[in-house]
């Protein structure tokens, strides 16, 4: 959705390096209104053009697809794409409608571009599982390419939302990463609660005094439901306010 940052230049460069020397890499930005729910951040979202313009040449960018919203969306649209269950849960839980907005734009970009190939990033993980789902069972000739998450060096995640903290919230922010760090430790030696691993989780948190928490899960990656305990591939997310940012992060296990 534009305002470029490190962590989608790590994209177009494992893009790139997909591509190899006679491919092409598409950078596609366009700040979809349907992935905001009402009274959300949309009219305040960054959209830095010319800066998104210079970083995309400098990482010698071949197309950069910058559509108005009328090119997207006809305004009697009526048509969506859904998926319904993968998206029951965390930021589909949260957000209302949010997955529904994704998957209709990718897939309309899927469509317009064509690409052989497309990258996400680790960091939206439930994001990128639901694209692949959506991939799958619509039948598009595309190969999902997951990125790991870019982080600053305190261990945040590089969003382009970071901009909208303060100076205390950003100094309480990597509490995030700390927290999802220590309970995959506790995992390590052995605890395998996840109600006991959440918890410890949501005390770390908590003692940022900024901060208020939207949920804090212990799932399975492959469908996103609740454990009881910790299995193969399990995944901690969390969503947390900083104000009125809201952050999201997550760790395999």
């Amino acid at each position: 959705m534009g305002a470029l940052h490190r962590g989608h230049i790590s994209l177009i460069r494992l893009a790139r390096e997909k591509a190899g020397g006679d491919g092409e890499v598409a950078v596609s930005i366009f700040v979809n209104p349907l992935q905001f729910e009402p009274g959300s951040d949309f009219s305040r979202y960054p959209r830095p053009e010319s800066a998104d313009e210079e970083l995309c040449r400098a990482e010698r960018v071949d197309v950069l697809f910058r559509p108005k919203e009328d090119e997207i969306y006809a305004i009697d649209r009526s048509v969506f794409v859904e998926e319904t269950a993968l998206s029951n849960t965390l930021c589909g839980r949260s957000r209302p409608g949010h997955f529904r907005g994704v998957c209709t734009v990718v897939a309309k970009l899927f469509h317009i571009l064509a690409p052989h190939a497309a990258v996400f990033g680790e960091k939206d993980f439930q994001q990128l599982a639901i694209i692949r789902r959506m991939v799958r069972d619509l039948n598009f000739p595309i190969e999902i390419i997951g990125a790991p998450t870019v982080r600053e060096s305190d261990g945040l995640a590089v969003s382009s939302r970071n901009q909208y903290l303060n100076a205390e919230e950003r100094a309480q922010a990597p509490i995030l990463r700390a927290a999802l760090l220590k309970a995959a430790e506790k995992v390590q030696s052995g605890e395998l609660s996840s109600a006991r691993i959440v918890e410890h989780v949501r005390t770390m948190i908590s003692s940022a005094n900024r901060v208020r928490i939207d949920y804090i899960e212990l799932v399975s990656a492959d469908d996103f439901q609740p454990r009881k305990d910790v299995e193969h591939n399990c995944l901690i997310a969390v969503a947390v306010f900083f104000g009125k940012t809201r952050l999201i992060d997550n760790i395999l296990l």
